[in-house]
């Protein structure tokens, strides 16, 4: 501790109101130590506090079992801390009776890693996830059976059949983290019942029940709070959770933000969204609040922290949505964002189908999405690789939640307009809209914040010192090693008035005033801060800690020439079907045979020591990486390179077949890329512009 943390403790404290809020039981919500996980109308209290926690969404089936710890401990680097995972059904019960919680698929193991990590855990258990996997997760098994017997075991009903199958499904999935619920020591505070749908209540209920009966005894349930209930809904049986989605890929439209997608990005009195789901839902979705769900606190878990592609839409994210989504509802009165997904992945592979959505299938047949790749264009991507612009941004934001958002949670929303919001002494802005206005900006500032200062000097110990930071053109970043830090506001002059004084402060050098040292970061200099502990470290890639080690990640292009020699031209463009729903059908195997095809070679001489990947730049229709014959990459071109692991490749003949893209194929891009086929000879747009090696290194630092 330096001398001048030792001399002064700064307490942050904002005004909070005090109002009436309801408390919510549902579950045990105490462990073996006496903490309880509580619910109220404003969110979450842990042991007697309240708590204002970040929700990241990461599928365990979807990420290499051995990669699991790794990136659960960036993902609390990044500020997540509470993790969110779908159970798939048919990742586990491919065949009847025969189930599989090994390797990719071992949900104990994951559940354990969290605990270990300090994660809480909310586990979405179906029956029907969705998650762009295929037929929602519903095996093809039950699927005939619902095609046959639809009496018995029709989908998503109290049919018979299918409930006595989903009951096996929830014992199957407890029998796997039995000893891990928050009551037993465990990490899992909360159950998500079934994934947007409509009802009836009678169903819900059923499933909740049978839930709670094979041993699902948690803190907390809850369901996507989209679509509206067809009615009859039991009020404090399950938390209602929302989200909302910078774009869509599921949209039948192929023009840039059609509907209402840039309502994401203004703050608004309704927590409801009308841009999820509008394949299914429809795109008149009804955002009017019922008083009664009012009553619950304002909890998401599906805020876009990227978007997949399908390949009728090939949505190209930034990164720069995911900060501007997240003020908005935080300035909406939110208490929990919750991101989706915060983590992408790989589906597992399987010889008899794609494990993708596709409308070729029975059910959930909205769309056609990559068979392998579920990148989602998020945070940490497919591969744990970062998205650096929203990484940095949401992870600073997270920080001072970390730091201030137990106040935070506790103040209602004092004013509201399309572009701000107050909420106590905290406001929120942005104008920033994706595509439609790209140069605006997002950020909180304080006004009329408090401080006080106990001053630990012999003459005068304990004694109080109080000043406010009247308003301020920075945000609040954290407080660390006895320094309130700030961070530059993008275009703004960074100026702080403390007590009617106003201060221009110099980037990155603290200064004192009334007893508080501060200091504004310039925004450059944040993007490398991480507070671990009480201490600020900085670095240019991902500092995280692995146990008593703090550890540096960084992605770096390795100066090694990769083999390709093109084998074969491409055979012309192929007809572009319509699809069941539609909408642009994805080629099939055979299409393949008119692919442009390229040999890769030299990979064996590599270092098999070395976390390594292929990056691909091409420009076409769909690429695919086989090995050895087996498909293990796939990818809609939307402008930027795939990514394949070299561990997949190694040793083994590999093949990569791009398929040329028509200029008046069905599909939606963006300008960009527009632009690049409408200048495309004759029409077709096919190129290998290149193969480099990216190396994931990663180092311990010193603390």
């Amino acid at each position: 501790m330096t001398l001048r943390s030792f001399l002064f403790s700064i307490l942050v404290s904002c005004a909070t109101i005090a109002v009436a809020q309801e408390t919510f039981r549902f579950g045990t919500n105490v462990n073996p130590d006496g903490v309880k996980f509580e619910v109220d109308s404003r969110g979450f209290i842990v042991g007697g506090k309240h708590v204002l926690p970040v929700m990241g969404e990461i599928h365990y089936a979807r990420v290499p079992e051995q990669e699991w710890r790794r990136e659960i401990q960036k993902m609390k680097a990044g500020g997540i801390t509470i993790i969110a995972t779908y159970v798939f059904w048919i990742h586990h019960e491919e065949e009847e009776g025969i189930w599989n919680w090994s390797g990719n698929k071992n949900l104990r193991e994951f559940v354990e890693i969290c605990k270990e990590e300090g994660l809480p855990v909310v586990l979405r258990i179906g029956p029907f996830c969705h998650g762009e996997v295929y037929q929602g997760g519903f095996p093809v098994w039950l699927t005939d059976k619902a095609q046959k017997d639809p009496q018995q075991y029709k989908l998503r009903t109290q049919a018979p059949g299918f409930m006595d199958a989903t009951r096996n499904l929830y014992k199957n999935i407890f029998s796997q983290v039995n000893g891990l619920l928050w009551k037993q020591g465990g990490p899992i505070v909360g159950v998500q019942i079934e994934n947007e749908c409509r009802g009836p209540w009678s169903y819900y209920m059923a499933l909740k029940d049978m839930a709670v009966e094979v041993g699902f005894d948690t803190p907390f349930y809850t369901r996507t709070g989209w679509p509206k209930l067809n009615g009859n809904e039991e009020f404090g049986k399950l938390l209602p959770l929302y989200g909302d989605y910078a774009d869509g890929f599921w949209d039948r439209v192929l023009t840039d933000m059609p509907g209402d997608y840039k309502k994401a990005f203004i703050m608004k009195d309704t927590r409801l969204s009308a841009v999820i789901a509008t394949e299914a839902l429809g795109a008149n979705q009804d955002t009017k609040m019922e008083t009664k769900d009012l009553s619950y606190p304002y909890l998401t878990c599906e805020l876009g922290g990227g978007m997949m592609m399908s390949y009728h839409r090939r949505i190209n994210m930034s990164g720069h949505e995911v900060k501007p989504l997240a003020i908005c509802k935080l300035g909406s009165g939110s208490n929990l964002p919750g991101y989706y997904m915060y983590h992408g992945g790989t589906n597992p592979y399987n010889p008899k189908h794609t494990m993708g959505e596709t409308q070729a299938s029975p059910v959930t047949n909205y769309n056609d999405v990559p068979h392998m790749t579920y990148d989602f264009q998020t945070l940490l991507g497919e591969m744990g690789q970062p998205n650096w612009t929203a990484w940095h941004e949401s992870r600073l934001l997270h920080q001072f939640l970390a730091d201030w958002g137990d106040k935070l949670s506790q103040m209602d929303v004092d004013s509201l307009s399309d572009h701000y919001a107050r909420r106590g002494c905290f406001e929120f802005f942005n104008d920033y809209v994706r595509i439609l206005n790209e140069g605006g900006t997002s950020y909180v500032t304080p006004r009329d914040w408090k401080l006080s200062t106990v001053n630990w000097l012999r003459r005068a110990k304990g004694s109080q010192l109080s000043t406010t930071i009247d308003w301020a053109t920075v945000e609040p970043f954290c407080q660390a090693d006895g320094i309130l830090y700030f961070i530059e506001i993008e275009g703004k002059k960074p100026q702080v008035c403390i007590d009617g004084k106003v201060f221009t402060p110099t980037l990155n050098k603290p200064f004192m005033e009334r007893g508080l040292t501060f200091c504004v970061l310039s925004r450059e200099k944040a993007h490398t801060a991480y507070k671990i502990g009480n201490k600020l470290y900085y670095s240019d890639g991902i500092l995280y800690k692995d146990g008593g080690h703090l550890m540096e990640e960084t992605w770096n292009i390795l100066p090694t020439k990769v083999n390709y020699v093109l084998t074969k031209e491409h055979g012309g463009l192929r007809e572009v079907k319509m699809g069941s729903q539609k909408v642009a059908a994805q080629p099939v195997e055979s299409d393949f045979e008119k692919a442009a095809t390229w040999t890769i070679s030299g990979l064996n001489e590599l270092n098999e020591n070395l976390d390594l990947y292929l990056e691909i730049s091409y420009r076409g229709d769909v690429a695919r990486i086989y090995a050895d014959g087996q498909l293990v990459e796939d990818n809609f071109w939307n402008g930027k390179p795939m990514l394949v692991r070299l561990s997949d490749l190694v040793g083994k003949r590999i093949e990569l077949k791009i398929l040329p893209l028509g200029k008046d194929y069905p599909i939606y891009l963006q300008k960009e890329q527009k632009a690049l086929l409408d200048q495309a000879p004759n029409g077709i747009l096919l190129s290998l512009d290149g193969i480099k090696v990216i190396e994931r290194e990663t180092e311990e630092r010193d603390f």
